[in-house]
């Protein structure tokens, strides 16, 4: 059997002091990759280091604390790490918003986060990726991306907007061996959506009753009627990161418990 091996491969996950983003580091980490984690703030950052080397004894991971959804954030990591071998765009921001209450700075804001500060990295990147022959850029997006929530409409715009953001660098690196793709999470037990979860349905249930409860009455379309765990979306990313696939690029592939409807996203 065919092991996935980034030994020797560095690689930056964006986002990554918790949730899907902690575990993607863990797991490239896993694979022998050096990991790179991000957070706004220095303890968060030295947080997800000490869980990544818990999780990896041995692993080699720093870490850069800098706000990606600006322009100066995007320059520090830069500055620190002014290359990597895969990048994972996986910062993002969400939450339930009466769609017609949505201010113009909040959308603003949103696209900042979500869509400019996986732009902006990607631009810088991609370059020196091309001229070493092998890169992977990876970035997280959600089943909102093709399956917009009504109570999400500012979200799920930034995540379909990504799957455009990757078709279009994929194709600008066409024949270098670089390859671009993005990953559609289904809902995924986090941190932060046990609190979107409460928010739905209510804080007087068991965790367990309150997860099922939201899956059923508020995300039915899931094939697997359950959350999926950070670390399920994190295999996928790891695969995609490897040499094994060098195939795959351009593409929107799917961890998403079968939740999006569709033969195709």
């Amino acid at each position: 059997m065919t092991q996935i091996d980034l030994t020797d491969r560095t690689a930056l996950v964006t986002g990554s002091t918790q949730g899907i983003g902690l575990a993607i580091a863990v797991d490239l980490a896993r694979a022998g990759a050096s990991a790179i984690v991000n957070g706004r703030g220095a303890d968060g950052v030295q947080r997800a280091i000490d869980a990544v080397r818990e999780a990896v004894p041995g692993a080699q991971v720093d870490g850069v604390a800098a706000d990606l959804s600006t322009a100066e954030g995007a320059a520090a990591v830069l500055d620190a790490h002014p290359h990597v071998d895969v990048l994972v765009n996986n910062l993002g921001i969400f939450g339930s918003r009466d769609p017609f209450e949505i201010t113009d700075d909040e959308w603003r804001h949103y696209f900042e986060v979500n869509v400019l500060s996986a732009v902006r990295l990607i631009r810088s990147y991609l370059p020196a990726m091309t001229e070493h022959g092998y890169g992977r850029v990876v970035s997280i997006a959600s089943d909102s991306a093709v399956v917009t929530p009504a109570e999400m409409i500012h979200y799920g715009m930034t995540k379909t907007a990504l799957l455009a953001v990757t078709r279009g660098f994929a194709k600008a690196v066409k024949g270098t061996g670089v390859t671009v793709n993005t990953v559609i999470a289904g809902p995924t037990h986090t941190a932060g959506v046990e609190d979107f979860v409460a928010e739905m349905v209510g804080t007087d249930l068991p965790w367990d009753e309150a997860q099922r409860t939201f899956m059923r009455e508020h995300r039915p379309q899931s094939l697997v009627e359950r959350l999926l765990e950070p670390e399920e979306v994190a295999h996928m990313v790891t695969y995609l990161a490897s040499p094994l696939a060098s195939a795959t690029t351009g593409g929107a592939l799917r961890a998403d418990g079968g939740y999006v409807d569709a033969i195709l996203p």
